[in-house]
């Protein structure tokens, strides 16, 4: 009498924890997805040696050719005028590429006008339904995707030695009093050169003398940006507001501003 054959007990078999697509995309791993977009970026602006940045926010609705154009025109040519100086400075000087939140409008302009000057220029985009899709100014090294809007608003703040805001709406308006906001609590190491492009647009949406007068804010808060008017005066603004010390750079040009005993840190800004 022949007896039945035994089954072969299956094994369960599952892919690697951080090959698993369906569990990275699931809610249990969206501490996994925040820190990739810190991590991601981190290692890659190391690799591409990026000793810090100059930040352009500004409207992705305004158009070269449309209301408020000039705009358009100005930061690309300011980002042209600050990138020329900073291939002019000697070797060993840290070169602060031009950053942008990598769209279209005063985001496409700044980082047109780097280009235009043969420089490399950084774009942080976010993934939104609308309105934001990467230019194609953008160094491809540089080119970052972001989904979460705080880590995106950490790697525009942490690297920054300047921040040039252009006229927008109300996501140039958050990007601008957040950074205010770190500079005034002194979140961040050293002064931040903050300066508002279109001084008649910003003192008409934004009464600061009212801020400082109904003790919103210090007076001496006040002192915290200036205004800028031509792309040649926010030019000598930054040249005053960052010109970096000459460093020994061992690495074609790149200098680390932390010791080198501790490692894997491209800059040191927010006093981490």
């Amino acid at each position: 009498m022949n007896e039945p054959k035994l089954k072969t007990p299956s094994v369960a078999r599952h892919p690697l924890a951080y090959r698993n697509e369906k569990f990275l995309d699931s809610d249990d791993a969206r501490a996994l997805r925040i820190l990739a977009e810190y991590m991601e970026p981190l290692a890659r602006f190391e690799k591409e040696q990026v000793p810090g940045t100059v930040v352009f926010f500004g409207s992705a609705r305004l158009q070269e050719n449309g209301m408020l154009g000039q705009y358009y025109s100005d930061a690309r040519e300011l980002a042209r005028l600050y990138t020329a100086w900073t291939n002019s400075l000697p070797p060993g000087t840290p070169r602060y590429l031009i950053c942008s939140g990598g769209g279209n409008g005063i985001m496409e302009a700044a980082n047109r006008g780097a280009a235009d000057a043969g420089g490399r220029t950084i774009g942080l985009n976010i993934s939104l339904p609308e309105e934001q899709s990467a230019n194609p100014y953008i160094t491809p090294e540089l080119s970052f995707e972001f989904h979460y809007f705080f880590m995106r608003k950490l790697w525009f703040a942490h690297p920054a030695r300047a921040v040039v805001v252009f006229p927008g709406g109300f996501g140039t308006l958050d990007e601008m009093s957040e950074i205010l906001t770190l500079s005034q609590t002194r979140k961040l190491e050293g002064k931040m050169t903050v300066i508002l492009y279109g001084e008649q647009y910003w003192n008409e949406i934004i009464n600061f003398e009212a801020l400082a007068k109904y003790g919103m804010i210090h007076k001496d808060d006040l002192e915290l940006f200036s205004f800028a008017s031509t792309p040649a005066q926010a030019l000598d603004l930054l040249r005053r507001g960052i010109t970096p010390e000459p460093t020994a750079a061992p690495h074609g040009g790149y200098a680390k501003t932390r010791p080198a005993s501790t490692a894997k840190y491209i800059y040191q800004r927010s006093g981490d």
